[in-house]
């Protein structure tokens, strides 16, 4: 059983600047809710115990969030606007912090959590893709995980102009959903190997932090997450998953103003109003 996961938060969000020089973009608001809140329910439903949120030192606003509040707590108590309590008690998994000392890449940030996955194998979920599936999209990762062992990353079939943008898997073979794969090319500017790209969620085995240890820097100077795949593909089987569901990057403003109208559409739905 995979329980653990780790959430890499560390970054400058440079994409969404000047907003997130003061707010973190995990924690840009959807439905009133961060980013990320939407991220660990989806570990939660999962069936995830422990969650490690790896931080930059700037971002001290999502471990408030995840925190209780008591001041905010006896005021909604006494004021008889009990009904919000729900809303803003911690979720019910543990959640541990540590922090990334420099930028130094996704590779790096997951390296750091070595001590805290130890020899489990352990679910990694990037909080800038968000999902809106009523099942936690992690669930089919960890089944496949669960029947064929290895490593198991999610892809989506992305358009052939947008590939430059992403990690692309390079496949073996394909059967359903379930890909085989034999390696990775990171942002490719011609012949991708695939069409289809990672998008942000990953169940590793342990060797996951050997391949990372001994990794050099590659693409932007920094330590590469899909270089370690590609160790892992020549050493053990690693497969794709591949998601024909709807995923929204909030990094894109396009993406994160469509996910904002979706929810808002739903709750509109839900309380008997038309949507616009």
């Amino acid at each position: 059983m995979v329980i653990k996961a780790i959430i890499p938060a560390a970054g400058y969000g440079t994409r969404n600047l000047p907003v997130t020089k003061t707010i973190p973009k995990e924690m840009f608001p959807i439905g009133g809710r961060p980013a990320i809140d939407y991220v660990v329910q989806e570990a939660v439903q999962a069936g995830i115990e422990e969650i490690l949120i790896i931080l930059s030192r700037n971002k001290t606003e999502i471990m408030n969030y995840f925190d209780h509040s008591p001041e905010l707590e006896h005021y909604l108590y006494t004021h008889h606007k009990e009904h919000w309590l729900s809303k803003i008690m911690p979720p019910r998994v543990t959640i541990t912090y540590l922090r990334q000392s420099e930028a130094l890449g996704l590779g790096h940030a997951v390296s750091l959590a070595r001590q805290f996955a130890g020899n489990d194998p352990v679910a990694v979920l990037l909080p800038d893709q968000v999902s809106l599936q009523s099942r936690s999209p992690l669930r089919p990762l960890l089944a496949l995980h669960h029947r064929h062992g290895g490593t198991v990353v999610g892809l989506q079939e992305v358009p052939l102009h947008l590939l430059q943008n992403y990690g692309v898997a390079d496949p073996v073979s394909m059967e359903g959903r379930t890909l085989h794969l034999q390696g990775f090319v990171e942002k490719p500017k011609q012949n991708p190997p695939s069409a289809f790209a990672a998008l942000g969620r990953y169940v590793f085995t342990p060797e996951i932090f050997a391949a990372l240890a001994t990794l050099e820097r590659g693409t932007g100077n920094e330590l590469q997450l899909t270089d370690a795949i590609n160790r892992l593909c020549k050493e053990s089987d690693v497969y794709g998953y591949l998601f024909r569901e709807k995923w929204y990057d909030i990094s894109i403003e396009k993406e994160y103003l469509s996910i904002q109208r979706q929810v808002y559409r739903k709750k509109m739905k839900k309380g008997g109003a038309s949507a616009p």
